[in-house]
């Protein structure tokens, strides 16, 4: 199936949980959509949905449902920045924790927005470490 082949670097350090989702929805978009980027988009929706991205990989969320303005809104004509995984609408003491356990230096002094901000920074340099970029 194209799910597996196209499973993105972050989900293959995930749990079978993640590949599953991504792999699922993506297969079910292929056939709706054909293949590229709207199926790509499709399945990481899906996982957003369930999942943040910690690191360089994904976690599952205390609670299933958007992970930021895109998402709630969704659809192409209604763009807003996305925050990567990040769980943009998570409480602040959640996000506190995600930073902690990424070492994000300065968090205590952060508001929210800044912590979003921050997580998204610290889970792209350790894709890019995992990847070897």
């Amino acid at each position: 199936m194209p799910g597996r082949e196209d499973l993105p670097s972050t989900l293959r350090r995930s749990s079978d949980k993640a590949q599953r989702t991504w792999e699922k929805t993506h297969d079910s978009a292929v056939e709706t959509y054909g293949e590229g980027e709207r199926s790509h988009r499709t399945a990481f929706a899906a996982v957003k949905h369930q999942f943040e991205k910690v690191g360089d990989h994904w976690e599952p969320k205390g609670r299933k449902g958007p992970s930021d303005r895109q998402a709630a809104g969704g659809g192409p004509e209604r763009r807003a920045p996305t925050a990567g995984g990040v769980d943009a609408n998570a409480t602040k003491d959640h996000l506190m924790s995600v930073a902690r356990e990424l070492d994000v230096p300065g968090r205590s002094s952060m508001n929210k927005p800044d912590l979003v901000k921050a997580i998204q920074k610290a889970n792209d340099r350790a894709t890019r470490k995992a990847r070897g970029d």
